[in-house]
């Protein structure tokens, strides 16, 4: 699937640095929109839809965030999803390896396809962006 809109929504620029730096090295001709939490990025999909834009094709979504976790993004995604004009392929990127979080994970398998433990490897996005 070719994605051309992606939102990273995740706290840390250093991830969104390593993101972009990944992107250029593996020749993945996308333009990324960073958001540093889950509102944000709600607020960012729900502005494209009012302005009758598309949504994004991709989110790589962190679940440990100020103001609205990855958790109750999804909650509020699972909400508005219905509105979509199309499928949002959404990848949950973090740093916790925790059991608890991997599990919760699958509570939102029609929404979230993957489950991804940062640090980011040219590998994984390139097993994102190939599928």
């Amino acid at each position: 699937m070719k994605f051309n809109d992606v939102f990273v929504v995740d706290d840390d620029k250093i991830f969104h640095f390593i993101i972009k730096k990944l992107l250029v090295y593996n020749n993945i001709n996308v333009t990324p929109k960073f958001f540093e939490n889950g509102l944000q990025a709600i607020e960012g999909i729900k502005t494209k839809l009012n302005k009758g834009e598309n949504p994004p094709d991709l989110i790589l979504l962190d679940i440990n965030m100020p103001i609205l976790d990855g958790w109750q993004f999804l909650e509020e995604f699972k909400a508005i999803k219905d509105k979509l004009s199309k499928e949002i392929i959404i990848y949950i990127v973090s740093s916790s390896d925790d059991s608890t979080d991997k599990n919760k994970a699958k509570n939102y398998q029609s929404e979230v396809k993957n489950y991804y433990l940062k640090p980011m490897t040219a590998d994984d996005l390139k097993e994102i962006f190939s599928n």
